[in-house]
């Protein structure tokens, strides 16, 4: 009893973000393999059908229900966790399963409706959505968007079981869902092209229903249970009338996508694919990165916001943006340095050409220097959702659009494709730093940064690594061409020594945040 003995315990702050991390990590890993195995499901896709009307009809009645309904059951799910938070925080389990109970019943009528309207008015839709297509083609996608309509149903009701699960901390299996859906979408692919091809959107009927089958378990082991007599009550209409901002919100990403399109139509033959080529590749690395990280930081928000926890939420977005940083910089500036080598290690194949890999780099390279602006604008975002006001982003995202284009119409004259990327880039700044401003006016106690000179650091620690491993690519690695011939073990050596250079120089510039990168390699 005369000794004693130090403990010494990890923070549990510290668990719970290092916990964060490792959950982003495997999510990353399982996003990466699913969207591996999407690739290989294009590939039958194309090696049984082809390119023919065939799956000219099958891929836009898959598209179509989502585009006319897939934002805003997304958006109802958003505006749905704060809520939830705050009624789950004050009020008790059971009173958030009733409200959970409003939510589902409420979305599967909205849906139900879309649904209905999508089966009895199938072929008007296909002439609204696709009248250039021929009149085999145009019957056998009506006839596909007969079932795909269905889908809706599930995919709404799947959105919100998805939402909640997030609240409690389980990620894993959503994105494993990807797996399944992309094997029943082979398996109908495969019997079909030997039976009938009119079985081909079964695929995607089957994988949704098991989605929603699996949601629910999860859900239910999670401490759910829905009231069947539960009344859509007033706040449930108030969680539909917040997802109407989130949704306006959303749309305008695809406005601004929608006008650099057009635009570049105007232009050299194949800038609008050269466009979607290197925004495909921007939205590749976030989607891998950075899109987990705020996807896993959204419910924790919520819950710091449902307690009035202002300090909390500050120390999760300070957190949250010193990661984005850390991962978003050098993945910025090595993206900007070896874009051409980038799109030829993806792209350049068969028909792509050089040419096409110019206009590509050149677009990707533009693109590419809004995604720390970006990712940071969704993480404020996610705060004022958390408290909700959705109102404010979305006013600043019409903002965005009207300077998007602004921006436009004057880089097109002189940069052309390029110019059109550079706008999107600047449009992403401007976003971002209104809503700071807004964030400082409105939330003076959420304090954004901790440390400017931390970020500096880390912005120096990434600009000394990418360059050094330019110099090392430039001058060590192509007078190697011979002995390395594969461009992409080119690259691969050059990223792999910025990488190791990288975390050298965060070492010695003692970034904290290092340490949750560790935890992850070697958990405590």
């Amino acid at each position: 009893m005369g000794k004693h003995i130090k403990l010494t315990h990890e923070p549990a702050s510290n668990r719970i973000v290092r916990t964060a991390a490792q959950t982003a990590v495997l999510m990353a890993i399982l996003t990466f393999c699913s969207k591996l195995l999407g690739f290989v499901r294009e590939m039958i896709m194309a090696y049984f059908f082809g390119a023919s009307y065939i799956t000219d009809a099958y891929v836009m009645a898959v598209a179509i229900p989502g585009i006319i309904f897939g934002g805003i059951a997304g958006s109802i799910a958003v505006a749905y966790m704060p809520t939830f938070s705050k009624i789950n925080e004050l009020e008790g389990e059971e009173k958030a399963n009733d409200f959970t109970s409003g939510i589902i019943k409420t979305i599967a009528i909205i849906s139900a409706v879309f649904s209905i309207f999508g089966i009895v008015f199938s072929r008007q839709i296909v002439v609204l959505f696709a009248g250039g297509f021929e009149s085999d083609a145009a019957d056998l996608t009506g006839t596909f968007l007969k079932i795909t309509f269905v889908f809706l149903i599930m995919i709404s009701i799947s959105d919100i079981f998805e939402a909640f699960l997030q609240y409690k901390g389980v990620f894993l299996p959503q994105v494993a869902y990807g797996f399944l859906l992309n094997l029943a979408i082979i398996a109908a692919i495969t019997v079909s092209f030997y039976t009938s091809y009119y079985y081909l959107p079964l695929g995607y009927l089957a994988g949704n229903i098991f989605r929603v089958l699996i949601m629910a378990a999860l859900a239910k082991k999670k401490g759910f249970r829905y009231r069947k007599k539960q009344r859509i009550d007033h706040t449930v209409k108030r969680v539909i009338s917040l997802a109407i901002p989130v949704f306006i919100g959303n749309s305008m990403a695809q406005i601004n996508a929608f006008v650099d399109k057009t635009l570049a139509s105007g232009l050299t033959e194949g800038s609008v694919s050269a466009l979607n080529y290197g925004n495909l590749l921007v939205a590749m690395i976030s989607g891998l990165t950075i899109t987990i990280m705020t996807t896993i930081i959204y419910p924790k928000l919520a819950k710091a916001s449902a307690v009035s926890d202002s300090e909390r939420m500050a120390s999760i977005l300070q957190t949250g943006i010193t990661l984005i940083v850390i991962i978003a910089v050098p993945c910025t500036l090595g993206s900007m340095l070896y874009s051409d080598q980038i799109v030829q290690v993806v792209y350049e194949r068969g028909a792509f050409d050089a040419l096409a890999t110019s206009m590509t780099g050149s677009a990707y390279f533009y693109y590419v220097i809004g995604l720390t602006f970006s990712a940071i604008s969704i993480l404020f975002t996610q705060v004022f959702y958390s408290m909700d006001n959705m109102k404010t982003p979305m006013i600043f995202g019409g903002i965005g659009v009207i300077i998007n284009i602004t921006v436009n119409l004057i880089l097109v004259r002189y940069m052309a494709l390029s110019g059109l990327a550079l706008a999107s880039s600047i449009a992403s700044i401007c976003g971002m730093l209104m809503l700071l401003y807004a964030l400082k006016k409105h939330y003076p106690k959420i304090k954004a940064v901790e440390s400017y000179s931390n970020l500096f650091r880390i912005v120096i620690s990434a600009v000394i690594a990418v360059g050094a491993s330019y110099l090392l690519y430039q001058y060590v690695v192509l007078p190697l061409q011979y002995i390395i011939v594969s461009r992409t073990a080119q690259l691969f050596i050059a990223v792999c020594f910025a990488g190791a250079v990288y975390m050298l120089l965060l070492c010695l510039f003692k970034i904290k945040e290092l340490n949750l990168i560790f935890g992850i390699i070697k958990p405590r």
